[in-house]
């Protein structure tokens, strides 16, 4: 997948910080639920910098960063089953930050990484993609509309209408 499949994909909003993390994750993804049922699963990501030193012809590992990170709904579900501790991650989303206070009455704040897309990395690991099935809504179609989906009550029109040198009608918009 290109990068311009992926802007298009997600909404680009305006005083967003767009952000890509690769690292690894901490511990187990926490999957919990809403009151009203919707699935959040939280997890942190630890990236560290790797550099190569000169001098002793060895790579050296510096100063780790953590980054909370929280997914929701379907992503957080199929995260938390699908991923552990010590998985290397790919991580695409936006950077908020997260303020409350204590019971001291301190003001605290973190920065949080809302994830758009989660993806085990590769470069170390091979990964197996299963699918999700998820539940499709029946939609209404009104009978008379040339360009709703085929069905077994109506099938699909041929591509060059009735004679293959008229060409196909053309969407209204």
């Amino acid at each position: 997948m290109d990068a311009g499949a992926v802007c298009e994909r997600l909404p680009v909003m305006r005083n967003e910080l767009p952000l890509t993390v690769i690292g690894n994750l901490v511990d187990d993804p926490e999957l919990r639920f809403t009151s009203a049922g919707v699935a959040v699963a939280r997890f942190t990501v630890a990236s560290t910098p790797r550099t190569f030193d000169r001098d002793t012809g060895a790579w050296r590992d510096g100063e780790p960063t953590f980054l909370d990170c929280s997914c929701w709904r379907q992503l957080a579900e199929n995260v938390a089953g699908s991923l552990s501790k010590g998985s290397r991650v790919v991580v695409a989303g936006r950077l908020r930050t997260d303020r409350w206070e204590n019971a001291e009455g301190e003001k605290r704040s973190r920065m949080v990484l809302d994830a758009d897309d989660v993806g085990a990395s590769m470069t170390f690991a091979t990964v197996t993609i299963t699918r999700t099935a998820r539940p499709v809504p029946p939609r209404e179609t009104a009978p008379d509309d040339p360009w709703a989906t085929a069905s077994p009550v109506r099938p699909t029109a041929p591509v060059g209408g009735a004679d293959a040198d008229i060409p196909a009608q053309e969407p209204p918009f």
